[in-house]
């Protein structure tokens, strides 16, 4: 069963310019069209390159910026139709861990009166002495002391402020969980321990995860699901395995490719794909499909002209790329770079 279903969600920002006449030239298309179904308990991942447009995905599910257009249903319940208090109600089913944890807490309060302001916020109340016992079991649930109520946010660590934020994340029970980025600004030993905090919070509270994040090792040992987005759009997802086993859509195998390998031989491998280029403007998206300025696999027959639909390639596994059948049969080959360069944009060489 579905927990979060999502149907052609748009974000987009207009570009505006003038003082006196203050008008739109130009729309930047963040999100240009996602759907999801997220099953309920379960895990999906989604991976792709910064200015893809993870974030404001994550931010437009929960409302904290408001969708263009589109549909998006939490347990069958449209969030986009409700209005303050309704969606208020709603908020506390849908929590978010946010990137950077020392940005996320209010360094003037201590971790006692973080953990408890959602119960104020969303009119639970509780005796003092109950408060204290649930802060006890919130800090006790992330691996914290009991006396770390007291203290305030610049007397923790990078990873235990984390589990703060993941304390006051769940203080409310809730049935979805975003994380964004939850562990890419910490060290890689205090990663594996929040990444394993998350799957034992998940067991215990029967929570659903969304993880967005650019680490694709961590996507695939947390994820069940993975989506990779590129330039505003899912362009592939499937299951973890197969997905990670047999990529199909360029991008993600030029993003698979590119993973560095701790094996010398291993790692001298000649098939490995460098993307050229940068990320395209979302202002100015290239017409067909938006990876064709970049694809290793590119065609000259309908990859600038036509959009690719996701569709469903493989049993539960969707691509959308014009020629993933022929691409997987190994029928078209990609035009491999040199592997001591990348080439930019700009038409300038940098070392890899």
């Amino acid at each position: 069963m579905n927990l979060l279903t999502v149907r052609d969600l748009k974000v987009h920002f207009p570009i505006m310019r003038g003082v006196i006449r203050h008008r739109q030239v130009g729309t930047v298309k963040a999100v240009d069209g996602v759907d999801l179904d997220i099953r309920a308990t379960s895990t999906y991942g989604l991976v792709g390159e910064s200015g893809c447009g993870k974030s404001t995905l994550g931010r437009a599910l929960l409302r904290l910026v408001e969708p263009t257009s589109g549909s998006v249903h939490l347990d069958g319940t449209d969030i986009l139709s409700l209005r303050e208090e309704p969606l208020r109600r709603m908020r506390s089913r849908m929590q978010m861990v946010f990137q950077d944890p020392m940005a996320s807490l209010n360094p003037r309060q201590s971790v006692y009166a973080t953990l408890t302001e959602p119960l104020a916020a969303h009119g639970i109340t509780m005796s003092a002495h109950q408060r204290q016992l649930h802060v006890r079991e919130l800090l006790d649930s992330v691996g914290l002391p009991a006396d770390a109520a007291d203290k305030y946010p610049h007397e923790f660590s990078g990873g235990q402020r984390q589990r703060i934020g993941i304390a006051r994340a769940i203080t409310l029970k809730p049935d979805l969980l975003i994380a964004d980025e939850p562990v890419s600004a910490l060290d890689v030993s205090v990663q594996a321990q929040v990444i394993n905090l998350l799957e034992e919070l998940q067991e215990q509270l029967q929570l659903t995860f969304i993880v967005i994040a650019h680490d694709l090792a961590v996507v695939r040992h947390i994820s069940e699901t993975v989506g990779v987005m590129y330039l505003g759009g899912i362009v592939e997802e499937g299951a973890a395995d197969d997905l990670y086993v047999q990529p199909m859509h360029p991008y993600t195998i030029s993003l698979l490719s590119a993973v560095p390998i701790p094996d010398p031989v291993a790692a001298d491998r000649p098939e490995r794909i460098v993307l050229r280029g940068d990320l395209p403007s979302p202002a100015d998206p290239p017409s067909g499909c938006r990876f064709n300025t970049r694809c290793p696999f590119r065609q000259e027959t309908r990859c600038g002209d036509e959009r690719p639909e996701l569709r469903e390639v493989a049993p539960d596994h969707k691509v959308a790329c014009h020629y993933a059948e022929a691409i997987l049969t190994g029928e078209i080959t990609p035009r491999v770079e040199s592997r001591t360069t990348v080439l930019t944009g700009e038409g300038r060489t940098s070392p890899q």
